[in-house]
């Protein structure tokens, strides 16, 4: 299986809390506000703000499934990512695919509104025009997200402020020229044509916010994705519901019924009647301004965020392998050019409307499976689904957000109807075509099932476990001290697993050994495991085991369990140098009866924390698969340079201060004056069993353990330098 694996190529962090803010918002502001209102006041009639509201109002569902599927799995390619693992491949495909089109047709969308704006100012051929601004925003993401990113910065700065402008002085407008009689009576009649048309604008206005949801596609590239990710998406919608449903006020009070519903403008046509102090020249070109920022923020937008879908579905072998690649920017190149391309095929193939109607279909029946998403990884109980962000008032939000978007596409008609069908149909037929000979991966559905006597695909414990990983460990969580403190057990050989594992659960409980009743041995000291015995604990494990809940990667197994009664974690190491067979029983599906281990790494912790429990094994299975441990933990000589292997990684490096040796010159610097490589720091010691934090005038001594932590460059000069020990 290609996929998300240790080999694929990760996109950088370079996406902050305003950048989330920025793509969300930037995303929504286009056609919602400049092109929409004009078409929806005549469907709907005065009533057209409050389908805006209603709009608002009801995606929320997805907005919070999206924020807590994007914090528990931050990867490129949001809702195909989200929806393939877990609900499986084929939904995958549809989603991905389905999401991809949505995207490219909104920011084609976007684009041709571009257009009608500029003719108001300047005699251009409108669709040759996007499809160049298209190719120019193409280029710009390939360069890269950071500076894709940037520009949507300014963009939507110059927006948001303008816009704001421009509705607090149309509202001003309107209530101190009109009065609040005359304001109120310009909205009556309320509905023009009933309820039925009022929610079928509903529907066609939510493509208004479906930008809000787009970050999560560029998930991986966002720093701190489990606070930035909810809180940049509930500020968007915040900003971009109080100026839709003001600003849409302002269009129903200050212009004729029969002007605004015949108006692709309407903005620009109201601008001198809110901005009477200016010259109308000057208001309009106010509006276009603004017009053309809100535009290119969403084309940009669009094609930063829809060229993650196929790079995402060719890491998972969905596509072509190509689009997974990336260029010479850290980008992937392919994917945004194939998505530059069609999204000009759509502005010269398609008209306004039907290009509305068929991208808010889509928005809507994704928005629906990201909700049964998050209701299928949380009733799978997968250890490792661990969202930043959870959901409130589970399950009640999700099932609004399934039904709700049924419902809505039906009010709008047959055309999106059939059009979102026929291409579902087109998908699955690609998956079952192209992909499925080349795929062997299922959702967590299938943890789901397994509850039901069904099957279950462990490999997506692997990949949670893997996320859970990058997004590292908390400042409190003692995993130098645990390993320090660790029992070590060398072994020349075993005789199978299940040996060495009775080896590894006497020595957890043998620190402090008493005999309970019967003749059994329990352990009553904090930090060993407390009432139980060696058999009693390997007993629990197997069956741990049996369910598919030991990791085993790279010749290495990890064995674990969480107690009642237990007050800090414990951990107990073995290194079996000859190797052991895996012998626990046939009914061990997930593991291949053939490998051997060559480590095992024993972790019981409190039931109090689980998320700590889980963070420790999740970095400790992300040391293991690094392809030259084994190697160390081989041939290293002491039960320090053990444990040293084991804490060493890409963030953290532990330096023994030793009698002799490269080392031997640090005894007796000051730790506040310690030389070290720009951008690492010395960050803990541990002298005589106890850890402390090092403080200026303290100085090394012979025997310390310093624990230097930085990036990976400085860490790499400091293993090239004199402290490489």
């Amino acid at each position: 299986m290609a996929g998300n694996g240790a080999g694929t190529q990760r996109l950088e962090k370079h996406l902050t809390l305003f950048d989330v803010y920025a793509i969300s918002t930037g995303a929504m502001f286009s056609s919602g506000f400049f092109l929409l209102p004009g078409l929806a006041a005549a469907m709907t009639g005065a009533s057209m703000p409050l389908a805006y509201l209603v709009a608002g109002v009801l995606i929320i569902p997805a907005m919070l499934s999206k924020a807590e599927l994007a914090t528990a799995m931050p990867r490129a390619g949001g809702a195909y990512y989200f929806l393939d693992r877990a609900l499986g491949p084929v939904v995958g495909s549809v989603g991905g695919l389905g999401a991809w089109i949505a995207l490219v047709l909104k920011s084609a969308f976007a684009l041709l509104g571009m257009g009608a704006y500029l003719a108001l100012l300047l005699d251009l051929p409108i669709k040759p025009l996007a499809v160049a601004l298209t190719l120019a925003f193409a280029a710009l993401n390939v360069v890269g997200a950071k500076e894709s990113s940037g520009l949507q910065r300014v963009l939507v700065t110059v927006l948001v402020g303008i816009l704001g402008y421009f509705t607090a002085r149309g509202l001003m407008e309107t209530l101190g020229v009109h009065g609040a009689s005359d304001t109120f009576a310009s909205f009556d009649p309320l509905l023009k044509d009933g309820l039925g048309a009022f929610f079928a604008t509903v529907g066609f206005v939510f493509v208004s916010y479906a930008g809000l949801t787009k970050v999560a596609s560029v998930a991986e590239e966002v720093q701190n994705p489990d606070r930035n990710i909810p809180l940049g998406m509930g500020l968007s919608l915040a900003t971009a519901t109080t100026i839709y449903v003001l600003g849409a006020g302002v269009l129903v009070a200050l212009l004729p019924a029969d002007v605004l519903h015949a108006d692709l403008t309407p903005i620009a046509t109201v601008a001198p009647k809110v901005m009477t102090w200016m010259p109308e020249p000057v208001a309009v070109g106010l509006v276009v301004v603004a017009a053309i920022a809100a535009f290119a923020s969403t084309g940009n937008a669009g094609i930063l965020s829809a060229s993650r879908f196929p790079l995402a579905m060719a890491r998972d072998q969905l596509l072509p392998s190509p689009l997974a690649g990336l260029g010479r920017f850290g980008t992937p190149t392919v994917a945004i050019g194939l998505t530059a391309l069609l999204m000009a095929a759509m502005i010269l193939a398609l008209d306004v409307a039907s290009v509305a109607k068929l991208a808010s279909a889509f928005q809507l029946m994704l928005f629906g499976t990201m909700n049964l998403a998050v209701i299928v990884m949380r009733e799978s109980h997968i250890d490792y689904y661990r969202p930043g962000f959870r959901s409130p008032l589970y399950p009640w939000v999700q099932l609004a957000g399934i039904g709700i978007p049924v419902w809505l596409i039906v009010q709008m008609g047959w055309f999106p109807v059939v059009g979102v069908l026929l291409l579902s149909a087109l998908f699955v037929a690609w998956y079952y075509g192209w992909a499925r000979s080349r795929v062997v991966r299922s959702g967590a559905i299938y943890h789901l099932f397994e509850r039901l006597g069904r099957r279950v695909y462990r490999g997506l414990d692997h990949e949670l476990r893997a996320i859970l990983d990058e997004k590292g460990l908390h400042e409190d969580d003692p995993l130098e001290d645990l390993v320090m403190d660790a029992r070590l057990l060398d072994l020349e050989d075993a005789p199978s697993f299940r040996d060495a594992l009775r080896q590894a659960c006497k020595a957890a409980c043998g620190n402090c050994p008493v005999k309970a009743a019967g003749g059994q041995e329990a352990c009553t000291g904090a930090g060993c495991v407390r009432g139980l015995g060696g058999d009693t604990l390997l007993s629990r494990l197997v069956d741990e085991t049996r369910q598919g809940l030991m990791p085993v990667v790279n010749g290495a197994a990890m064995p674990h369990l969480r107690l009642g009664g237990l007050e800090r974690p414990q951990l107990v190491l073995i290194r079996i140098r000859g190797g052991a067979p895996l012998d626990l029983d046939e009914s061990v599906l997930h593991l291949e009866q053939s490998q051997r281990v060559y480590a095992i790494a024993l972790l019981v912790s409190p039931v109090s924390d689980t998320g700590q429990h889980l963070r420790i094994l999740a970095h400790l299975a992300g040391r293991f698969e690094e392809p030259s441990f084994l190697e160390h933990w081989m041939v290293d000589a002491t039960e320090e340079d053990l444990k040293e292997t084991l804490l060493r990684d890409d963030r953290m490096r532990v330096v023994k201060v030793r009698d002799s040796g490269a080392t031997a010159v640090l005894a007796g610097q000051p730790m506040g004056s310690l030389s070290l490589p720009r951008g690492a720091m010395l960050a803990l010691v541990r002298r005589h069993g106890e850890t402390f934090i090092p403080a200026p005038g303290q100085r090394i001594k012979r025997g310390d353990r310093l624990t230097v932590i930085g990036d990976s460059a400085a860490l790499a000069e400091l293993d090239e330098g004199m402290l490489a020990s």
